[in-house]
């Protein structure tokens, strides 16, 4: 094969594993950090690897308490991740590289696993100790119970400072994400990734009403099926004219039987 061929060759080659490699974790770009709180570690269905929970024997309660549970919203083999959690009956967090300027995601992931009803555990959710960016976080009440919740946070890094809905504070080179311990039940994490690019680049979970649909019309498909199929609510009745009816012959038979010891006698005079 001539030289420019090859090159020619093996340039398609890159671009098509780049290309594939793109599709195979839906363009995310790049994936800085990603950790399974509580949890081993994890690859999802959008390609995006979670290492296991640094704070591991360190820092708060690790729980699989969640694994009893089918989480709603997520594919059957990544639930894995909304089932396990990392919580603390202090305020916790995680701290995560970010040392080069550019446009940022965060994306939080939580599922309530344990509560049935709403206010029963909420909490706060700061950035770098200065960003509050997300208030009285109620999961029961966003979802219900058993069901994945994310958040997502766009920021950007530009030189020393962080920037988060046109807010600013000083920045060295890593961000702190802290679940703050408030009056009702203890903060947690289930799952944790930052993603270099904007919330466009960020694969989000189907919405609830899409959800619901989902399982209306299962139900309304379960409820034809049983239409269909026909249970009889006692013995078959015999079909009349099947059989024949004795008691019409009846009159006949005693007729008979009278008139043949009438006729014996008859013959003997």
């Amino acid at each position: 094969m001539p030289t420019h061929q090859f090159r020619y060759l093996k340039f398609f080659i890159i671009v098509l594993v780049l290309y594939l490699n793109c599709e195979l974790v839906s363009c995310l770009g790049e994936i800085i950090y990603a950790i399974n709180a509580g949890g081993e570690s994890h690859v999802d269905t959008d390609g995006i690897h979670y290492r296991r929970d640094p704070l591991h024997g360190r820092i708060g309660t690790a729980s699989d308490y969640g694994k009893q549970l089918i989480i709603g919203r997520v594919p059957r083999t990544d639930q894995i991740i909304y089932q396990t959690e990392r919580y603390h009956s202090a305020t916790f967090g995680y701290e995560i590289p970010v040392n080069k300027d550019g446009d940022y995601v965060l994306v939080l992931k939580f599922c309530e696993v344990y509560f049935s009803s709403p206010g029963m555990k909420v909490f706060d959710v700061t950035l770098n100790g200065v960003h509050t960016i997300i208030s009285d976080l109620d999961i029961f009440a966003k979802v219900g119970k058993g069901v994945a919740y994310d958040e997502y946070i766009a920021f950007t890094i530009k030189g020393n400072k962080m920037i988060i809905n046109k807010e600013e504070s000083e920045h060295d080179g890593k961000i702190r994400v802290e679940f703050i311990k408030g009056y009702r039940d203890n903060p947690k994490i289930n799952a944790i990734y930052v993603a270099r690019g904007s919330l466009s680049d960020i694969p989000q979970l189907p919405s609830l009403a899409s959800e619901e649909k989902e399982e209306e019309e299962e139900e309304v498909t379960q409820e034809k099926k049983a239409t269909n199929i026909r249970y009889p609510s006692g013995p078959r009745m015999p079909n009349p004219y099947e059989t024949e009816d004795s008691s019409t012959m009846l009159p006949i038979f005693i007729a008979i039987g009278a008139f043949l010891p009438l006729l014996f006698c008859l013959c003997r005079l």
